[in-house]
């Protein structure tokens, strides 16, 4: 059998070699800002490189914005990063219009003030935290890439990523996100506590300080539009794409397929945009594993992050204590 790498053309191989170089120099570089987690950066770059936006849950203290600020720097992506709170305006994330007035003339022209959200990387920090009027003015940016103010539309710069983050454990005075919303993140990643021999590196590594400026730029925005084309170039299977979509099916209550689990604790399944994530993902897996094909490991490994979010739990797994990951472990077994 012909080895799919063999079938790619001399340009499109140089870009594979460049891929790969220029990605384990970002792990690496962000690796020594952020010590372990190097499954959630996996993810987290991965979300980047098929241009989706990423959901980070975890506990206070586990690194979360050192770990986007990391990120973007060694990207080399303008960063912007939003602090979401209950009084926050949609007017302060998009942007507005101001009345300028000539000095000269006395003439009065609209001028309009770009919001934080025109950037590259947009780290909205703690996003359950703002009232669902303003978490809706993302909407438009996430999925048109484009914010519109008094009937006029203005495009953001590509490459655009959210990557927003989430206290799981204090839910007084926050504003869950809507499952529209929640389905237009790709991922939904999650932060564990670190062992003891990478928390005692932590410690050690905090003495002194910190200096993110410290993380050097390893790609820039041209390229990783050329890798993002090139990720949704890698071949899958038409039987990976079948184990995909049979994943996702099963997730849905009267799907044939759908495990007893699956049928006793869940209201809503996902989407077939969770199928579409996954199919592009696995892509961006497969060559972050220095391959030019799809495996089923590669969907195998990204259910987790892809469902996470996309599930709707009914109240008997509430009263049972049964989680979305409970279900996902099911599913995949």
């Amino acid at each position: 059998m012909t080895d799919p790498v063999e079938l790619i053309s001399e340009h499109t191989e140089a870009l594979v070699a460049e891929f790969r170089d220029t990605t384990a120099a970002i792990k690496a570089a962000v690796g020594r800002i952020v010590v372990g987690q190097e499954a959630v950066i996996d993810e987290l770059l991965t979300a980047v490189l098929i241009g989706g936006h990423c959901l980070v849950t975890g506990l206070p203290g586990t690194a979360k914005t050192l770990m986007v600020r990391s990120l973007a720097h060694a990207l080399g992506l303008d960063f912007k990063r939003i602090q979401f709170t209950p009084d926050l305006m949609p007017a302060d994330v998009t942007g507005t219009d101001i009345l300028d007035e000539d000095p000269a003339s006395g003439s009065r022209r609209w001028r309009f003030e770009p919001g934080p959200i025109f950037t590259q990387v947009l780290l909205a920090d703690e996003i359950n935290r703002t009232p669902p009027k303003t978490q809706a003015a993302l909407l438009e940016a996430m999925q048109e890439q484009r914010v519109t103010a008094r009937g006029k539309t203005h495009s953001l710069d590509a490459p655009f990523v959210v990557l927003a983050t989430q206290n799981p454990i204090e839910l007084e005075g926050t504003y869950p996100l809507p499952e529209a919303q929640l389905d237009r993140f790709v991922f939904n990643v999650v932060l564990d506590y670190l062992d003891a021999d990478e928390e005692a590196a932590v410690v050690q590594r905090n003495v002194h300080g910190i200096v993110l400026e410290d993380v050097a730029a390893c790609t820039n925005a041209n390229a990783i539009l050329a890798f993002q084309g090139l990720v949704r170039e890698v071949p899958m299977a038409d039987a990976v794409t079948r184990y995909a979509v049979d994943l996702v099916r099963a997730t849905r209550p009267d799907a044939a397929a759908a495990p007893p689990q699956v049928r006793k604790y869940l209201r809503y399944g996902a989407s077939v945009r969770a199928a579409i994530t996954l199919g592009i993902g696995a892509r961006a897996r497969a060559l972050l594993a220095g391959r030019y094909h799809v495996t089923r490991a590669d969907v195998h490994a990204l259910v987790g992050p892809v469902l996470r979010h996309r599930l709707q739990l009914n109240y008997l797994a509430e009263s049972d204590g049964v989680s979305t990951d409970d279900i996902i472990a099911e599913l995949v077994r």
